[in-house]
């Protein structure tokens, strides 16, 4: 296999999808990804060599109107954001993008003392954890 990741997409779907673009367009795009599809009513945002990318899309099928991490399914997306400086600079301008800082107490060693990351959230309840080098 010539792929840098089996990983193909992920498809997150969302109860708002302005406020979705808002947050995810921002950290997908801050992480290296580009915008990469647009339709009614969802957006995707890809990396480039290998193509995987991040769907988010407000569904006519949807069934519900909140994600709830606690219940059984996806809890979390890890993504690897550098060095310790860029984490810091993400967890700043976070908050302007929607996202809260989660753990505060233990930040940025909520995941042990050899794991420096940030845990956030967005206002649909989606977490995500920014893990780095």
């Amino acid at each position: 296999m010539d792929r840098m990741s089996p990983l193909h997409h992920i498809e997150l779907w969302v109860p708002d999808l302005p406020r979705a673009e808002r947050s995810w367009g921002w950290l997908l795009t801050r992480l290296g990804a580009e915008p990469y599809q647009s339709w009614e009513h969802g957006r995707s945002w890809r990396w480039m060599p290998d193509g995987t990318y991040v769907v988010v899309e407000q569904s006519p099928a949807l069934v519900g109107d909140r994600h709830e991490r606690r219940s059984p399914g996806l809890n979390h997306l890890a993504f690897r954001v550098g060095s310790p400086g860029d984490l810091d600079a993400l967890v700043a301008e976070a908050p302007d993008h929607g996202w809260a800082l989660m753990f505060t107490d233990r930040h940025p060693f909520a995941g042990g003392s050899e794991h420096r990351a940030a845990y956030l959230e967005d206002a649909d309840g989606y977490e995500v954890e920014l893990v780095a080098d």
